[in-house]
This record gives C-alpha cells, sequence and structure tokens, in this order.
C-alpha cells in the first residue's frame, strides 16, 4: 500500500509523517541523525498485524521543518503527545528507537493516558559516560564541510551485524535531508541533547515497556546491562527484554525478521490486556 506525506501543525514548524494500516494507533519515532524510514522494513509488518502505524520524523529532520526553536527529548515527547491528539487521541503505543526512547518515556511520564505501551530500540534514556576528549573530538568530526560524511560513516559503523541490505541507499538519503538549509544546524543541536532529565522519568512510567536491544549495539559498552537497568528502572509496569542476536543500534532495519514477530506479539498482548 503506497503512503504518503503528511505534515502535523505544530507552533514554529510543521511535522512530516505518514500512516498506513487500520487499527490501534502505534507511534513509531526515529533517533537522531536518521529518517522515518528507519521503519520502512517494521512498519509494514504491524500494519499487516491490523494496526494503524504513524511513522513521523524528527524536527529538523527528513521532510520536518528546520524552524524549531527546541530539539531533544522533551520536544519530540510533546511532539508525539500532539500527533496521537491529531490522529484521534490514541491511546497508543509508542515505538522508540535511540533518542525515540527517551521521548516515549517523556511522553507516557507526562500523558499516560495516551500512551498504552512502549516499545523501545537501542534506547538512550540516561547519558553515556563520556570525556572531554571524546566530546572535542566529536565535535571536530562533526564540522563542515566533512560533517555529513562523519555522520553517514559513524552511522554506518552502528549497524553493527547484519546490515540492511539497502544501508547505502538510506544514508545517502540521510545525507541529502542534512543538506537541506537549516538541517545541519537541527542535527547538531539535537544530537547534543541530554537525557539526563529523561532518566527519573522512568520511574513514573507504568504503561507496559518491551526493550529490545541490539547485543552488538556499539553505543553501550554493555548493551543487555543497559537494557536491564531501563527495566529496573520502570515505574511497576510489566517490562520485558529481548536481546537481537546479530544486531547493533537499528534492530528495527537490522534484523526485522526478530523485531517485527517479537514488536506484534507484545502489541497483540497490549490490545487484549
Amino acid at each position: 500500500m503506497a503512503v504518503h506525506t503528511q505534515f502535523l501543525t505544530r507552533p514554529e514548524g510543521r511535522l512530516g509523517y505518514d500512516v498506513r494500516g487500520a487499527g490501534p494507533l502505534v507511534v513509531s519515532v526515529p533517533g537522531v541523525g536518521d529518517l522515518r524510514s528507519s521503519y520502512r522494513f517494521l512498519a509494514p509488518v504491524l500494519a499487516d498485524a491490523g494496526f494503524r502505524v504513524a511513522t513521523v520524523d524528527l524536527r529538523g529532520h527528513g521532510d520536518s521543518d528546520t524552524t524549531f526553536t527546541d530539539y531533544g527529548d522533551a520536544a519530540t515527547g510533546d511532539d508525539i503527545v500532539a500527533l496521537i491528539r491529531e490522529l484521534g487521541g490514541g491511546p497508543a503505543v509508542v515505538i522508540g528507537n535511540s533518542l525515540g526512547a527517551a521521548a516515549a518515556v517523556w511522553a507516557a511520564a507526562h500523558e499516560p493516558d495516551l500512551v498504552s505501551a512502549i516499545v523501545m530500540l537501542g534506547p538512550f534514556v540516561r547519558d553515556a559516560p563520556t570525556t572531554p576528549l571524546t566530546r572535542i573530538l566529536m565535535a571536530v568530526a562533526l564540522r563542515r564541510p566533512w560533517g555529513a560524511a562523519a555522520w553517514g560513516a559513524y552511522y554506518r559503523s552502528l549497524n553493527a551485524g547484519i546490515r540492511p541490505t539497502d544501508l547505502a541507499d538510506h544514508v545517502a538519503r540521510i545525507r541529502t535531508a542534512l543538506r537541506r538549509p537549516g538541517a545541519w544546524s537541527a542535527f547538531l543541536r539535537t544530537i547534543q541533547t541530554s537525557h539526563a532529565p529523561v532518566t527519573p522519568l522512568l520511574a513514573n512510567v507504568s504503561a507496559p515497556v518491551l526493550v529490545m536491544m541490539g547485543e552488538r549495539d556499539p553505543d553501550f559498552t554493555d548493551p543487555r546491562a543497559e537494557a536491564d537497568f531501563i527495566a529496573g528502572a520502570l515505574g511497576g509496569g510489566p517490562a520485558e527484554v529481548v536481546m537481537v542476536a546479530d544486531a547493533g543500534h537499528y534492530p528495527q532495519a537490522q534484523r526485522p525478521d526478530v523485531t517485527g514477530p517479537a514488536v506484534a506479539a507484545f502489541l497483540a498482548t497490549v490490545r487484549g490486556a
């Protein structure tokens, strides 16, 4: 089924999104420096399983405007809430990859009646330990004119394990999107997000949560330990951890053969609750 870009109007700009399928609402949010097409394999599986699946670009990314003054977890969480309301008020399951998972936590903690469950994929919900040297090296790597190429190379490295067959095309689309006027600045502001304000909000999440982590995710020293930390920090709702073999930071694109059935099964339990 063909999907078409739609736009959600926010106070400072528009967000690009698309919708496929019919049934209970699922809102899917990518991570920083990525596109909503990160869900190009997972979204059709969930639509075929009987869900209405919306995928949305972050502020300043993809088809979304670059006119915003605020980026990051809280802003994205607020956008999730606005999209759920735009699409009928939910409640909705929110799927978040990387930063998108932190935004899902923000939305569930602030508007629990709108979020029925969360699926976290390679979630960043707390700040990773780093050093001043690492921060300097990252800042230099992401300077123009080589910044987009550096991000593309880093993005490819995050696909440790089995890589999507169309990874080169996907990275090319990311680099094209980053060349839009204002997009690089929006990306830099988003990637500087601190997740520290979201970490204590985990205790306020009572909705069911599925945490899926690639066993080879290079963003975490110990992916399993990070997944277990998240599950243990949640506020009492049922939490399930699934480790995805031969996958890095993007299990939804790298191992749709695993994430598709696992997420569909989780959503079925939420729908049947």
